[in-house]
């Protein structure tokens, strides 16, 4: 059994990917009921992508007007864990659902906000099978590592891919 604190690949992305989106639908059948009309629900998340290697989680952003913030919050809070492990501020909150199958994380921002880069890098990954190549070259060099350095080199491949740049494995830039 994989190490909690370890990041391991799902063994069949095909099946950890239909299981995510068997749960999105479910889930966002009931935010839609419980959140103001202006939110966006996304999934986002390696799970959403054609060919990306995943470990088998279901990313889900929900993207909202600054006005509707904090009733939003409220409302995902009363039914879902905080993620501890997260930054909190007045545009971003991040939630989890530890019981789900798959495990559940979903992340608030408020639109235009700092935070509001998710959709952005999934869709950037949809548009670009070069780019999925790469960020699964990281993926594979990480497999069985510890999540910490997993996540250190996955967001600086985010961050370079939002900017353009070549999001080489590992964080480092190609020339």
């Amino acid at each position: 059994m994989p190490l909690p604190d370890r990041f391991h690949i799902a063994a069949d992305p095909e099946y950890a990917r239909a299981a995510a989106e068997r749960l999105f639908a479910a889930v966002q059948q009931q935010l839609v009921a419980v959140l103001p009309k202006t939110c966006e629900l996304l999934h986002i998340g390696a799970t959403s992508v054609p060919g990306c290697l995943t470990k088998g989680d279901l990313d889900i952003v929900v993207r909202v007007e600054r006005k509707d913030f904090q009733a939003t919050e409220a409302a995902l809070a009363a039914r879902y864990a905080r993620n501890s492990g997260s930054v909190r501020t007045n545009e971003f909150a991040a939630f989890e659902d530890d019981a789900s199958t798959p495990h559940l994380g979903i992340q608030l921002t408020v639109k235009g906000g700092a935070f509001d880069v998710f959709h952005r890098f999934a869709d950037a990954l949809r548009a670009d099978p070069a780019l999925v190549r790469r960020y699964n070259e990281l993926k594979l060099a990480y497999d069985g590592q510890p999540m910490d350095r997993y996540r250190g080199a996955k967001d600086a491949f985010v961050t370079d891919a939002l900017r353009g740049g070549s999001a080489e494995p590992g964080g480092e830039r190609g020339e």
